[in-house]
């Protein structure tokens, strides 16, 4: 099975922004919901925000206002900009294409292996 690929994760201090990035194959096709999903140490992984194939987004209320999803049809990327970073934020950001508007890891297919974000204080 082909994977995903993200990218863009390293060490930032509260209050900062990083842009996450994940890379597809043509195979995920633009009708494909595309997702991205975390999970800090000790605990499961949880959605963190989804964009269908017409543009509409779910994101957790933990990131509502701070982070935004988008993609980029040209390139079938999909990126996930985070600002006002807290430590909370903390965690492994997996990038995922499924078959569902949903924060629901059940409904995604594929998977990356996953980028880190760590924010300090």
């Amino acid at each position: 099975q082909v994977q995903l690929v993200e990218s863009g994760g390293g060490a930032v201090q509260a209050g900062g922004s990083l842009t996450l990035a994940c890379a597809a194959p043509s195979y995920i096709h633009g009708n494909t919901y595309r997702g991205w999903f975390r999970q800090a140490t000790g605990k499961s992984r949880e959605g963190v925000a989804v964009i269908a194939y017409g543009g509409n987004v779910i994101y957790a209320d933990s990131v509502k206002g701070r982070f935004t999803i988008s993609k980029n049809n040209a390139n079938n990327m999909v990126y996930l900009q985070m600002n006002s970073l807290k430590p909370e934020d903390t965690g492994m950001y997996y990038c995922a294409a499924g078959s569902a508007l949903s924060l629901m890891a059940t409904w995604f297919n594929y998977w990356g292996q996953g980028t880190q974000v760590t924010v300090s204080s």
